[in-house]
């Protein structure tokens, strides 16, 4: 496949990608509501447009990649009624709303650099834009596609309905929604169960709030994301992107308050990951059903055996197809991790050989990295391309026997291309770069141990022993670095 085909959830279709501005990408992705820390599912799903965002830049687009952080709106059980979850979690926590989402911000951004994701070009915050939603509103309710209820506004969905489809990217029928709704608290205010809210006015309790012409409240969830995909790449932009769950209700009522702020329906690919399960069932915060980051890397969990560091987590994430259900295992983990190492050890063995053998060899590097493209450009195959890197690793022991199967040029060619597979497009870091996780704290804490060693023994004068301590770590790949007060090392191999 020579061109780059996405999958667009509301067509339903594998299209082929033509950018609204040739040469560059606009793309929006629903980040995480800050009230607690990210469980394995978020990190699949902002490691999957992490790949994506890294592919584009392959391809040689100029991206304009934003995500945000939601901090405020975002109600408990998703619905229109009840608390705001980051206000429930400082209550619990008797700590200010945004000591948490402070908080757990730092945690996210924490995580997504623990897993070698690229920082997006622009993160903004929901709180950091009420006055583009509070502008969204007064446009809506202009249109008569919203209207004003004891001091709440709520789009009208019927009114909607006349002249647009809603439900389109999920696929369901606005009586089947109507019949299906839930009789809540508050639903009072609503001309429709399916309305949902613009702008909340707030409780006494309430402690997130903010001036409106409607009352002193707090913007709803769907409505941030319209706000701010909108000011940071305009009315129509190449995709959207987000996790399965977000495509109903947030998804959806996005499109509506996108038309009815400006006629268009903000992305025209929308993209969504599938759900990462464990034991079999949806992970999710809610239920319990859950594992952190930071417990594979110390090992700290009962659904495993061992501590994996997060290299062999994003490499068995990326080993199944964005759009798949991925079921997570201690088995799943140790395959993956045993898999990574033979990838990295192929290629440390191709850096290392020998120029040896005929210039040009039999094994055609070019048509192997046209098959790589291939993979990638129908619907960002992941797990294809990792096939066809685990082909070059045979192809690479092969040629440890027989030279004339790469050949110099195929030998250096290839290193170059797998380099760039497994490291810009896979995000993926060499075991023995390993910056993160228990290993990193294990290494450092020996290294103290052996520079106190090697102090006590120069302060005695036992330059035969500080010497020996070196040069046996040097053997071993560790080189250190001798400062004026203070001694650091380096992992050369």
């Amino acid at each position: 496949m020579n061109k780059l085909h996405i999958y667009d959830s509301l067509s339903s279709k594998i299209k082929p990608f033509e950018p609204l501005e040739k040469g560059k990408v606009g793309m929006y992705v629903c980040g995480p509501t800050v009230y607690n820390d990210v469980h394995l599912g978020n990190v699949r799903t902002f490691l999957s447009f992490d790949l994506i965002f890294r592919y584009f830049k392959y391809l040689g687009y100029k991206v304009k990649y934003v995500r945000n952080i939601t901090d405020v709106g975002h109600l408990v059980n998703d619905l229109d009624e009840g608390e705001d979850k980051i206000s429930a979690k400082a209550k619990a926590e008797s700590i200010e709303p945004m000591e948490v989402a402070h908080k757990y911000t730092l945690g996210f951004r924490n995580v997504m650099r623990e897993f070698n994701a690229l920082p997006p070009s622009i993160e903004p915050i929901a709180t950091g834009h009420i006055i583009e939603q509070i502008e969204i509103i007064k446009k809506l309710l202009e249109t008569k596609l919203a209207y004003e209820s004891n001091g709440s506004v709520y789009f009208d969905i019927t009114e909607y309905s006349k002249e647009n489809s809603y439900g389109e990217l999920s696929g369901r029928e606005i009586e089947d929604l109507i019949n299906g709704s839930r009789d809540l608290d508050g639903q009072k205010d609503k001309k429709s169960p399916l309305d949902f809210a613009l702008w909340k006015k707030a409780s006494k309790s309430h402690i997130m709030r903010w001036s409106s012409p409607w009352s002193d409240g707090f913007p709803g969830w769907h409505l941030e994301c319209s706000a701010m995909s909108e000011k940071y790449l305009g009315n129509e932009f190449d995709i959207h992107g987000g996790g399965i769950d977000l495509k109903f209700p947030h998804h959806e009522c996005e499109i509506a308050q996108n038309v009815g702020n400006s006629g268009k329906k903000g992305a025209k690919y929308w993209v969504h990951t599938n759900m990462l399960t464990l034991n079999g069932k949806r992970m999710s915060k809610s239920s319990g059903n859950v594992l952190l980051p930071m417990e594979i890397i110390k090992g700290d969990s009962k659904h495993l055996t061992k501590s994996y560091d997060s290299n062999t987590t994003r490499f068995f994430i990326h080993q199944a197809q964005y759009r798949s259900i991925l079921d997570f295992s201690d088995e799943a983990l140790k395959a993956s991790e045993k898999g990574y190492k033979k990838l990295s050890s192929a290629l440390e063995l191709l850096k290392s050989r020998k120029n040896i053998g005929p210039e040009n060899g039999s094994f055609d590097v070019k048509k192997w990295n046209h098959s790589c493209e291939s993979a990638m450009n129908n619907d960002f195959n992941s797990p294809q391309l990792i096939a066809y890197l685990f082909e070059a690793s045979k192809v690479i022991q092969q040629d440890i026997k027989d030279p004339s199967i790469l050949g110099k040029n195929g030998a250096e060619l290839l290193s170059e291309k797998m380099n760039i597979w497994i490291h810009e497009v896979l995000g993926l870091t060499d075991f023995k770069d390993q910056g993160s996780g228990i290993y990193k704290k294990a290494l450092e804490g020996a290294m103290n141990i052996v520079f106190d060693a090697r102090k006590n023994a120069r302060e005695r004068k036992d330059w035969e022993t500080s010497d020996s301590i070196r040069d046996k770590l040097l053997r071993a790949g560790i080189q250190i670095n001798d400062g004026t007060n203070e001694s650091d090392f380096t992992v050369t191999q």
